[in-house]
């Protein structure tokens, strides 16, 4: 099987319907992506079959949940090499997306991408989240929050809930088994304005991956002393 088959057969399993365009798109970035990551660290997956699994349909679970709505102003927050925002805004056209991410070289990366794959409504921003979180013009100004970055849940909380709008959501992702990381996270989730709707358990194709994304809504205003600063967020996490 082609890779890129990989990518279009697994994506149809999950009920999304890429077109060629769209594939040609996957490519491109592909091919862009294992370009600049000869020369800067950006993934450790480079294997294609595994590209096509572990990065891109492993985004595109969000799709899944079916409350990233038409033209939907999504974040994605600590974004890395673009996982899981970018593939996300390849199968989503509609949606108006934000990578943000701390390190220059990667907002770089992504916005040559960007060019690469004509892409549109698509804006790079190289800030840290607990910076952007106290932006006007960011704060409570999504409907999604999305995060594939290696924090737990009230650090991720913390960074990610003060994007969101009131009645929108943070999406996680995480690994199959969430719910010590929920429990921990309950008070913090609660104090910034959120509540866990549910688990999204998500499988992926042809893998034996399974993952899951807790569903948070957004249904209060974040209190204004939050994102604090970095050093407050990692050694005193909201309890």
């Amino acid at each position: 099987m082609n890779d890129y088959e990989i990518l279009r057969q697994g994506a149809e399993k999950m009920g999304i319907s890429l077109s060629a365009d769209q594939i040609e798109r996957y490519r491109i970035f592909t091919e862009y992506l294992l370009e600049i990551n000869s020369v800067m660290n950006l993934t450790a997956i480079t294997e294609l079959p595994e590209i096509m699994t572990k990065h891109y349909l492993d985004s595109l679970t969000l799709v899944q949940t079916e409350l990233i709505g038409k033209n939907a102003a999504v974040i994605d927050v600590g974004c890395g090499a673009g996982f899981p925002g970018f593939p996300l805004k390849l199968a989503r056209t509609d949606i108006k997306l934000t990578l943000l991410d701390s390190l220059r070289k990667r907002i770089n990366f992504l916005t040559e991408a960007c060019a690469k794959c004509n892409i549109s409504d698509t804006v790079c921003v190289h800030m840290r989240a607990e910076e952007g979180g106290k932006q006007p013009k960011m704060r409570e100004k999504y409907d999604v929050a999305v995060s594939r970055a290696v924090a737990s849940l009230p650090v991720l909380s913390e960074l990610c809930l003060p994007f969101v709008k009131k009645g929108g959501y943070f999406l996680a992702m995480k690994g199959p088994e969430p719910e010590s990381e929920i429990a921990e996270a309950k008070d913090a989730i609660r104090i910034l304005g959120g509540t866990v709707k549910k688990v999204i358990h998500t499988d992926i194709p042809d893998t034996d991956l399974r993952h899951s994304i807790i569903v948070i809504e957004k249904t209060a205003p974040t209190p204004a002393k939050y994102p604090r600063i970095s050093a407050k967020i990692g050694k005193e996490p909201i309890k």
